[in-house]
């Protein structure tokens, strides 16, 4: 009997020692909650699809802006309006440039 009592002490004792170490594990743990993961993954997703809709609005802006800039005014000479548009050709493809990049930042 005394065996006995011997080894339910000693166990009673290992199993409160585990149990300490597991609580003290438990509080150790950070208090401030972190919102999961697949919120951080729909977040970047919503940013994406910001980004994009940004870009979209760039460039049909743009090529609107180089539309009307392409045309012909009423005072211009022949000579002013191709030299304007080879300026605003090489202004479009830059600002084109510039807003597909914007995406990849």
């Amino acid at each position: 009997m005394k065996s006995t009592a011997k080894k339910l002490v000693i166990y009673s004792m290992v199993g409160l020692l585990q149990l300490g170490l597991f609580a003290s594990a438990a509080e150790a743990k950070t208090r401030h909650p972190e919102p999961p993961r697949y919120e951080q993954r729909n977040d970047h997703h919503r940013q994406d699809r910001e980004r994009e809709k940004e870009k979209e609005r760039r460039l049909h802006e743009e090529n609107k802006r180089h539309e009307k800039e392409m045309k012909r005014r009423p005072f211009e000479s022949q000579r002013k309006w191709h030299d304007r548009q080879k300026k605003e050709i090489e202004r479009h493809k830059r600002a084109i440039h510039d807003i597909m990049r914007m995406g990849r930042r």
